[in-house]
C-alpha cells in the first residue's frame, strides 16, 4: 500500500518517479513561464502570482485533454471554486488567467498530471467518468526586506478536492515556506497552535521537483509565509499544484441546472 493511501500524504522527489532525457529542458521552460505570472487579483497585497488550467484525465488511457478557456476582453481565464473549503473565499468563484498554451504542451507538466493521477485511488462509481485535474501555477515573490508573501488559505486546511500534489519549480533567496501536514481536526488552525505530536511531518521544498501529495479526507496541510533572503535581488517560491476530483454521475437532486430559471442558463 502506498504511503499516500495509508497515511494520507507523501513527501518525495518527482525525479525518483519520472525521469527522461529532456526533463531539465522542460523544467527550464516551466521556470520561464513562472517569470511571467500575473498578480493574483484576489490578493494583490499578499505578493502572490498565479495562472490556472483545467483538464480532463480519462480513466484507463490517462489521456489528458485541456478544457476550453473563458474569454473576456481578449484574455483567457479558467474558473475555480472550493465551496466552503477556503474560508478566505467562502462559496466564491475565482477567475484566474489561463496557463499559456506552451505550458499546457510542456511534456514535464503532462508527465506530472499523468503520474500524479496514477497515484490516486477512487470508488468504482467514480471511475465510470473522466476525472477533473486543476493545474495551478503559484509564485510567492518578495522584493524588499519586510515583504511577506502568503499562501491561501493561510492555515492548516483541506482543499475540497480528494487529492492535491505540489511540485517545486524554483526556490531562491527566501526564508520560510514551511510545509506541515496534520490531522483533520486541526483544520483552520496554525501549526504553532496545535500539539506538536499532531504534526505528521514538516519539511521545506528546496530543490526543483521536490514534491508532496495529500489525500484530503485524512489530513490537513499548510504552507508558511515567505520573506526575503539575505542576498541581493528578489526572492521567490514557485510551485505547480495539481488537484483531482471525479466527474461523477450526479444525484439528480443535486444538479443545479434542474432548479432554473432557464433564462439564466447557457448553451454549451
Amino acid at each position: 500500500m502506498s504511503q499516500l493511501k495509508q497515511a494520507g500524504y507523501e513527501y518525495y522527489h518527482f525525479k525518483d518517479k519520472i525521469n527522461y532525457p529532456s526533463i531539465d529542458d522542460d523544467l527550464a521552460a516551466l521556470q520561464h513561464a513562472f517569470d511571467h505570472l500575473p498578480t493574483d487579483e484576489y490578493a494583490p497585497h499578499l505578493n502572490r502570482y498565479r495562472r490556472y488550467g483545467r483538464a480532463l484525465v480519462m480513466p484507463g488511457t490517462h489521456d489528458v485533454t485541456w478544457l476550453p478557456e473563458t474569454w473576456i476582453d481578449g484574455h483567457a481565464y479558467y474558473e475555480y471554486f472550493q465551496g466552503s473549503f477556503n474560508p478566505e473565499y467562502m462559496g466564491e468563484y475565482r477567475r484566474f488567467p489561463a496557463l499559456w498554451p506552451s505550458s499546457m504542451e510542456n511534456r514535464l507538466l503532462r508527465e506530472m498530471i499523468v503520474q500524479d493521477f496514477r497515484e490516486t485511488f477512487w470508488t468504482r462509481e467514480d471511475a465510470l467518468m473522466p476525472f477533473h485535474a486543476g493545474v495551478h501555477f503559484v509564485k510567492l515573490k518578495v522584493e524588499n526586506p519586510g515583504d511577506v508573501a502568503v499562501s491561501s488559505p493561510n492555515t492548516l486546511h483541506q482543499d475540497g478536492e480528494p487529492f492535491t500534489f505540489a511540485h517545486l519549480i524554483r526556490r531562491k533567496n527566501i526564508s520560510g515556506g514551511l510545509n506541515a501536514v496534520s490531522v483533520p481536526r486541526h483544520r483552520g488552525k496554525m501549526p504553532a497552535d496545535i500539539p506538536q505530536d499532531d504534526i505528521k511531518q514538516s519539511f521545506y521544498l528546496d530543490e526543483p521537483l521536490e514534491s508532496y501529495s495529500v489525500y484530503d479526507p485524512l489530513v490537513t496541510h499548510y504552507v508558511g509565509d515567505v520573506t526575503k533572503g539575505e542576498t541581493e535581488g528578489s526572492g521567490e517560491r514557485c510551485a505547480v499544484l495539481i488537484d483531482y476530483q471525479p466527474t461523477v454521475i450526479a444525484d439528480p437532486d443535486q444538479i443545479r441546472s434542474t432548479r432554473g430559471p432557464a433564462d439564466t442558463m447557457i448553451h454549451v
